[in-house]
Parts: structure tokens; sequence; C-alpha cells
């Protein structure tokens, strides 16, 4: 581009097209104001700055009189094609989400099991192949403060305490129930009520407590007064269920996440088998956040997709499973 016109482009106010092009939309000075907004003064002040730009003259006017010149009607037409051109910008993005590039941190609680978590995530990856993501996997509190510090874009956990910066939906419902391993003296028993484990050792999790994040659980343990010695604790659902197998002792574990194991013959179900303790599990963002546009793309669908689906369709194990 020559010099000269180099200079014309990046020197021009490009919002004095957008006040000129309303000015002949509106036949005069004034009515652009008030659909603009300004004061009179000001779009005069535009219309003469644009016509110095120029070098040129574009209306006519006096207090009687408004006409638009040969000049300003060519420059009319072109302002109006320029505008639909940025107008339908947003629109000639999304015929193209593949274009979509980015980077998504997300933070996750141990052991996170949700079917409906992973079709949003595996549907988001179909329409925008090129955004890449990264898990790390901490317990319940350092996930939700990876979230606070922005260390992480969103994030799936426990609610142990409400942090004051974020907000929360409830992502799916998880049925917990008590287990033991092949080493275990109640191993493969069914004949057992919760009097049997009243003074067994006990496997569980760090906020398996009134105050935390695993309360329905503890409620459970405290009513039916559950005496055992806690042998072994762990924030992560893995190392839980290691020392269970291990024959540490019994403990609490999502139901549906364990299936296998139970099939596989390295966990056992322990009562209560009916009305099994709820934990919700939630998804965790900062609405204050400024996002990158593939981190508030995804945020938004799985907030659409939460919204949009029942919560028996997010609850584990659904209607119709089988009892472990």
């Amino acid at each position: 581009m020559a010099g000269p016109r180099r200079r014309f482009v990046w020197e021009l106010d490009w919002n004095l097209l957008r006040t000129f092009m309303v000015i002949v939309q509106e036949k005069g000075l004034t009515a652009a104001g008030e659909k603009l907004s300004l004061k009179q003064p000001t779009i005069s002040n535009a219309l003469r700055r644009l016509e110095t730009h120029m070098d040129c003259r574009l209306i006519e006017r006096n207090a009687s009189h408004f006409s638009v010149t040969p000049a300003g009607q060519r420059l009319f037409s072109e302002c109006v094609a320029l505008f639909d051109i940025v107008s339908g910008l947003p629109q000639r993005m999304e015929q193209h989400p593949g274009d979509l590039t980015g980077h998504i941190d997300i933070a996750l609680a141990s052991h996170v099991v949700c079917p409906f978590f992973d079709e949003v995530l595996a549907a988001f990856h179909r329409a925008f192949p090129q955004v890449t993501l990264s898990m790390t996997v901490a317990s319940s509190h350092e996930v939700a403060a990876a979230v606070a510090n922005r260390d992480a874009s969103l994030g799936v956990c426990l609610m142990e305490e409400r942090h004051p910066k974020l907000e929360y939906d409830l992502l799916y419902r998880e049925a917990f129930g008590y287990f033991c391993g092949p080493r275990h003296p109640l191993f493969g028993r069914s004949d057992l009520s919760l009097s049997a484990l009243r003074h067994e050792p006990y496997v569980s999790f760090k906020t398996d407590q009134m105050s935390g994040a695993l309360w329905p659980v503890a409620l459970l343990r405290q009513k039916e007064g559950f005496e055992g010695a806690v042998i072994g604790t762990s924030s992560h659902l893995e190392e839980v269920k290691r020392l269970i197998i291990a024959g540490f002792g019994f403990g609490p574990l999502p139901i549906h996440v364990v299936e296998d194991d139970v099939r596989a013959g390295r966990l056992w179900r322990l009562p209560p088998l009916d009305e099994a303790p709820m934990v919700d599990v939630h998804l965790v963002h900062d609405p204050s956040a400024r996002r990158g546009r593939a981190e508030g793309l995804l945020l938004a669908e799985l907030r659409q997709a939460i919204a949009s689906h029942p919560l028996d369709e997010r609850s584990y194990p659904g209607p119709g499973s089988e009892r472990a």
C-alpha cells in the first residue's frame, strides 16, 4: 500500500464512517444525534473531520436545506457495504467452528466418573478439534483453590465449603456404599446388618466428617454409632480403594465407580443396600474470570447441558441399574 493511502487508513477514525452513514439514513444531523445519543455539535464535528480526511464536500446543508453530494453518495454506498461485512462477521466465524483454537485447563477431583460429562466433552471436541485440554487431578479443596486462583479454567469437585468467588452447578449425584476387600472377615457375607460394622476398622476420605463434603456418609456413620478405629485416610479415591482391598478396614466408595471391582471379586458390598448416602459433585467456575473463547464455549455448553437434563439422568447408579 502506497504511503499516502497507508496513512489515510491508519489515521482515519472508523467511527466517523458509521456516523456519516447514520446522518444520511436519518436525513439530518439533529436526527442522527438522537439516533446515536450524541449532541448535535458532536455530529457536526464528526462530519467536518470526515470531509477533511476525504478532502471533499460530502453533504450540503443549511438551516432549510440538506442534500448528499455525489461524492457523499458514493461514500454512503461503501459505508453500507462495509457495515454489512462487519455485521456478518459473527455468522462467518460460526460457519467454521473447526478454526477455533485455544487451551483449556480443567481441575478434577479424584476419579470423576460421569458419562454425562464425558458426552459433553466428546461433542465439544468434535465441534472444535483444534482446542487442547489439560486435566489435573487434585483434592476437592485444591480444585476449588485452582479455579479461584485462575490456575484452572473450571473444576469438577465436591463442595467442601462454598468459596465466595465461585459459582457451583450440580453436575451429577452419586450414591456411596460401604465395601470391604477379600481379606476382610465380612467379605462374601450376605446376611449382615449395619450393626455388624459398628466396631470394624474404618478406611475413608479426609472429607468424611460432618463439616466435610462427604457429610451424608459421615451422618450415616454417626447415626449408626460406628466406633471402629480409623486406620487409613486419603483425599484420592484410588488410594482409599487400595487400602480397602488390602484389608485395612471397610469404607465408603461411589457405587457406580467400583462396579467392575465388585464383579471381579476385589470388593464386596456391605449394608446398607438400600437408601445409600447421596453425594453431589459440582461444576465450579469463577464468573469474574476473563476467558478465552474456547474456555467460554465449553463452560457455556456444560451449563446448558446441565440445565437441559433432569437430575435423574445425571445420578449414578441410574434408574434400573443392578444393585452392586
